[in-house]
């Protein structure tokens, strides 16, 4: 028992190790990556995909698997960017874009647990639509002069405390969702989904209820997401979000989350998208070409998923 015990640790803190390893190596390369102004730029770039990831957890613990989250960010963005440039409230903005990635999040939700959708069929046809409302709702031009309302600049570009508001909300967001994960019934109904979907049914889960809200959930987040960078930028491109679902799905991997459903934590996606934010930083500033970056970035990805699949063996 105890030797299982120690081996389930060691997965746990694997990931937590390879960071502190990258940090150290890229600190002997190139001492500047640990200044103060390094550390927080690289917190501020992460808090953008780290939300994102967040929510993906939750939809991989359950089995599932969301593609659509990078348009969902950009069809929310471009919506709060045209209700600000018309002078809309911006608490109202706020509030009006986090609710309708919810609802972009739950039609996902819907199409797989009540169509019987694959989530990889299911959420790749909503990236597909959703991106292409962007394109339409914008006529494929950048949406800007969204004013300077001082409550949504500073969502992308404030500091409390001399710390960056977007990662000040990184953190009030993993801790929320972290109790929710591993404190509440909800959280071991998401375990207990991805772990066995049909034990879950015959001990009364409500197991469609269940899919839907943890794919709003990330709708939701993707939407904070969307208003940070959008705050950030002073401007809503219809092209923003592309990708974003890798760089999701490559942080809650490399923090040990199974993609089978039913093991992993909120923690090792935390540590997973650091470690992707550590990585496109100090390469930058070792002058790798930005091509070779994506080749190191795969093989990093690849490493992990290797190491999940001989997890579950």
């Amino acid at each position: 028992m105890l030797k299982t015990s120690s081996k389930e640790m060691l997965g746990k803190l694997g990931p937590l190790l390879g960071l502190f390893l990258i940090v150290i190596v890229i600190t002997i390369l190139n001492p500047s990556f640990m200044t103060t102004d390094n550390i927080l730029n690289i917190l501020r770039q992460v808090s953008i995909s780290a939300l994102i990831a967040f929510g993906m957890t939750f939809v991989i613990l359950t089995g599932g698997i969301d593609l659509s989250v990078g348009s969902t960010l950009a069809l929310t963005g471009a919506v709060a960017a045209t209700m600000l440039a018309s002078g809309m409230d911006p608490v109202l903005t706020i509030f009006a874009a986090l609710l309708l990635g919810a609802i972009l999040g739950a039609v996902n939700g819907v199409i797989i647990a009540k169509g019987k959708v694959a989530p990889f069929i299911a959420t790749l046809a909503t990236m597909t639509i959703y991106r292409g409302l962007t394109l339409v709702y914008t006529d494929g031009r950048p949406v800007s002069n969204l004013g300077n309302e001082i409550t949504f600049q500073m969502l992308g570009k404030g500091y409390f405390f001399g710390i960056p508001v977007p990662v000040c909300t990184m953190i009030l967001a993993f801790i929320a969702l972290y109790v929710i994960m591993h404190k509440t019934t909800f959280g071991r109904r998401v375990y207990a989904v991805g772990g066995n979907e049909a034990a879950s049914k015959l001990s009364g889960i409500n197991v469609d209820r269940v899919k839907i809200a943890v794919y709003s959930l990330t709708g939701m987040l993707a939407a904070l997401s969307a208003l940070i960078l959008t705050s950030r930028l002073n401007s809503a491109q219809p092209t923003a979000g592309t990708s974003y679902e890798l760089d999701a799905i490559a942080a809650v991997v490399l923090g040990g989350t199974s993609l089978t459903g039913g093991k992993g934590w909120i923690f090792g996606t935390l540590v997973g998208a650091l470690i992707i934010g550590v990585l496109n930083n100090g390469l930058n500033l070792i002058g790798v070409s930005s091509f070779f970056q994506q080749v190191v970035k795969g093989i990093v990805i690849l490493i992990a998923v290797l190491i999940d699949r001989k997890k579950t063996a």
